[in-house]
């Protein structure tokens, strides 16, 4: 038996968490809706601009804020992310475990740990900045090839393709994986992920993934498709096994080439922050826990669903154990 449902790898980040009115993008002459990579010095101007506002802090990126929701559903897994030895990086690596959440890293003395300002508008949507810092400095011999074996899944993002160094990691994660019949599961991360890294991305898909995570602009620009369906169906071409969320319709899922709607839970979102890394984590634990893939899609938009109506990515109530009273008269 294994002893870690899935083995995480990502950029880590400490999210710093505000809601602002909409005019603050505006003046700040910031794109709304997105994540934008900035530099410290651009990052520190926000953040000084915004010294009035109340802010939270979390452990975060894409990959750990996936591992955290798995953790909550009561799966078991582990994740590798690089912090430096800066207050930022005690922050993460304490918050990572009281999530449970092993966290594995060898802090570098260099550098800043990477930060991501999250800024959330009264309409639910939220706009990233991300400063990187030491984060891109993941290599291959961050990877504990031993923790990796020990998983029923790796889970890879897609952030991590913006850097040679994190590329070579999660390259070296995705072989390891499949020369040691771990599945590999990997999400496209942003539009601007793979309109970047298309043809890699394609690659990636065939040669390595068993399970793909996307949403519909995500699924609409790899796949050069005009409709969401056509879309899903054409990325089960190269993956046995596709999750593409579509909103508050719920999420595709493409098993061995047929496309069936999972419906969601309909809800008020206040904050968009982390649905897909919830859906992600509630379809990862599901897969891990012997849910069918419909099944599983289920629980991810449940999930995904909590998520939407908390202040940022962590759910604050506790799902373990309440997959059955959640799922009951769901039929596959």
């Amino acid at each position: 038996m294994k002893k870690y449902d899935v083995f995480g790898v990502g950029n880590a980040l400490v999210d710093i968490i505000a809601f602002i009115d909409p005019n603050f993008l505006t003046k700040q002459k910031i794109d709304k809706g997105i994540m934008t990579l900035v530099d410290e010095t651009r990052q520190g101007r926000i953040l000084a601009d915004l010294s009035e506002v109340k802010k939270e802090l979390r452990s975060g990126g894409s990959a750990a804020n996936t591992m955290i929701a798995i953790a909550n559903s009561g799966g078991t897994c582990c994740y590798t992310g690089k912090v430096t030895k800066d207050t930022y990086g005690e922050f993460y690596k304490k918050d990572m475990e009281e999530a449970g959440v092993f966290f594995e890293t060898t802090p570098d003395a260099n550098g800043h740990t990477g930060t991501c300002v999250v800024l959330t508008t009264p309409d639910a949507e939220r706009t990233m900045l991300t400063s990187l810092g030491i984060s891109t400095s993941l290599t291959p011999e961050d990877i504990d090839i031993e923790r990796l074996k020990a998983s029923q899944y790796v889970y890879v993002e897609g952030y991590l393709w913006d850097g040679d160094s994190t590329k070579k990691a999660s390259e070296l994660t995705m072989n390891s994986a499949k020369a040691n019949n771990v599945k590999v599961a990997f999400t496209y991360s942003d539009p601007f992920c793979v309109n970047r890294s298309r043809d890699e991305f394609i690659r990636l898909t065939k040669d390595y993934v068993d399970v793909v995570f996307c949403n519909t602009e995500e699924g609409l620009a790899l796949s050069g498709k005009k409709d969401p369906a056509e879309a899903v169906a054409y990325i089960g071409t190269l993956s046995p096994m596709v999750f593409m969320t579509a909103g508050k319709e719920g999420a595709y899922v493409v098993e061995n080439g047929k496309v069936e709607l999972v419906p969601g839970f309909p809800v008020k979102p206040i904050d968009t922050t982390g649905a897909g890394d919830a859906f992600a984590a509630g379809v990862l634990y599901g897969l891990t826990h012997g849910f069918s893939p419909k099944k599983a899609a289920r629980w991810g938009n449940y999930v995904a669903s909590r998520i939407v109506q908390e202040v940022g990515p962590r759910l604050s109530v506790r799902l373990m154990g309440r997959q059955d009273e959640i799922l009951q008269g769901f039929k596959d």
